[in-house]
């Protein structure tokens, strides 16, 4: 597995522990922001691959904002979604203690 899968692995392992904590739904600023609490410094399209990532597994849904520049990204935890967060083992996802 190469550094980069690894990281991924991390900060979506990270993103649905967040939405689990903070009540299942959060936008992509945010769970940016938590991603960088845990060490890492992704980009916005990093976020946003994982997010896309979560929705294509059946985690997340995707839910897309129009804004004033683009779009706005928010995820909401789906009930697979918080299994995972909780310990379930998902592939693409970091196991539970490594993020």
């Amino acid at each position: 597995m190469s550094m980069v899968e690894i990281q991924a692995g991390n900060r979506r392992r990270i993103i649905l522990q967040a939405l689990d904590e903070s009540g299942y739904s959060a936008n992509e600023t945010v769970l940016k922001q938590v991603c960088e609490q845990f060490g890492h410094l992704p980009t916005r399209e990093m976020i946003r691959a994982d997010i896309a990532f979560l929705d294509e597994h059946g985690l997340v849904r995707l839910e897309k904002i129009p804004a004033h520049v683009g779009e706005l990204w928010i995820a909401h935890l789906k009930a697979a979604g918080q299994e995972v967060a909780k310990g379930r083992d998902h592939p693409g996802v970091a196991r539970i203690g490594l993020a």
